[in-house]
């Protein structure tokens, strides 16, 4: 059964508390908590208050779990760098399962410079993938790999690339970003699709237009494609609604942003019907 949800980083500037009620107010059912949310990122992760907020929020049946990002490398060619990013990584895993998380996302890293990514950059994600494999077994959390921007030193930012370490690491999932892909084409979108969605258990949802990205669905008629193609291979994960307010002109109030979520919810469920 598919999940709606939204990423807590729409409301960045809010208690964790509060990011649970506005996703329960705007009538969704999941939530992806991004570790570096604020309120809990620069509190020293207090774990207990996001437990407590999950068992006072009931209808938010579903909790993803995104991974550090922002800051972090783990293909980095600085070692510290690398060390901290996977070190990052493997903390994010014990944290999901405190939570009760069904899925953490985790990124796949880049080269440090603008450049192709060359045999020692493969070399350090093979590592990192090899330490994510041995810190996740045992626990029944899904880990699932985000695909990326096609920027010059992505690692990881084409369907087939994707299909290619899915293949290699049987026990990893897919988490599927909409805009990142879009940023290259609709034809794109669906090759993703096309390709890993045996694989395939959480969706960032939103709209691209040129290079801006994480746009609201605002009922575009490529968004209803994609979601139809996940409606015929058979998704059941979760539907994350991924939007950054940063694309907005002004600041918007809580009530405009759960207003923006109530209608890109009631376009997914009409999509998906």
């Amino acid at each position: 059964m598919v999940s709606f949800g939204v990423s807590s980083m729409f409301f960045h500037e809010y208690t964790s508390d509060e990011i649970f009620s506005f996703a329960s107010r705007a009538g969704l059912d999941a939530l992806e908590f991004w570790l570096e949310t604020p309120h809990f990122w620069l509190r020293n992760l207090p774990v207990q208050e996001v437990v407590e907020s999950r068992h006072r929020h009931l209808c938010i049946t579903t909790l993803n779990v995104h991974t550090p990002v922002l800051d972090l490398n783990p293909c980095s060619i600085n070692p510290d760098v690398a060390a901290v990013s996977v070190m990052s990584a493997i903390r994010s895993i014990s944290i999901a399962e405190s939570l009760g998380a069904r899925i953490l996302t985790v990124h796949p890293g880049r080269r440090t410079a603008k450049r192709p990514p060359g045999k020692a950059d493969e070399e350090r994600f093979r590592t990192y993938i090899a330490t994510i494999r041995e810190a996740a077994t045992g626990n029944h959390i899904r880990i699932a790999m985000e695909n990326m921007e096609a920027q010059v030193n992505s690692l990881l930012c084409t369907p087939e690339k994707m299909r290619e370490v899915l293949d290699d690491e049987p026990w990893l999932f897919f988490t599927f970003d909409t805009a990142h892909a879009l940023g290259q084409s609709e034809n794109e979108a669906m090759r993703y699709i096309d390709l890993c969605s045996d694989r395939l258990v959480n969706v960032h949802i939103s709209r691209a237009d040129g290079n801006r990205l994480h746009l609201p669905l605002d009922q575009d008629p490529v968004i209803a494609r994609l979601l139809a193609s996940l409606g015929d291979h058979d998704f059941s994960g979760s539907l994350i609604l991924e939007i950054d307010d940063l694309n907005f002109s002004r600041s918007l109030s809580v009530d405009e942003k759960i207003a923006i979520l109530q209608r890109d919810s009631a376009f997914m469920h009409k999509c998906m019907d």
